[in-house]
Parts: C-alpha cells; structure tokens; sequence
C-alpha cells in the first residue's frame, strides 16, 4: 500500500471552487476545403 501516491488530498478537492472555461483549439488542422484545394493546384 505504501507504493500508490496519497490521494486523500484529491478526495477532499472542491471541484465548485474551479472556473468553468471554454476549451480553444490553438492549431485546429486543416479543413477539408484546404486539402481539396492542395490537392487541385
């Protein structure tokens, strides 16, 4: 028992004292529009 980590702290963690955040995708891949136009010119 004494080789898994002490999670009795995250038992006890407060999850309504968080901020709801919105999720941004900072390298969105490329759409399929862009790989049609790759692929013609």
């Amino acid at each position: 028992m004494s080789d898994k980590p002490d999670i009795s702290e995250v038992e006890s963690f407060d999850k309504s004292k968080l901020k709801k955040t919105e999720t941004q995708e900072k390298n969105p891949l490329p759409t399929k529009e862009i790989e049609q136009e790759k692929a013609s010119s």
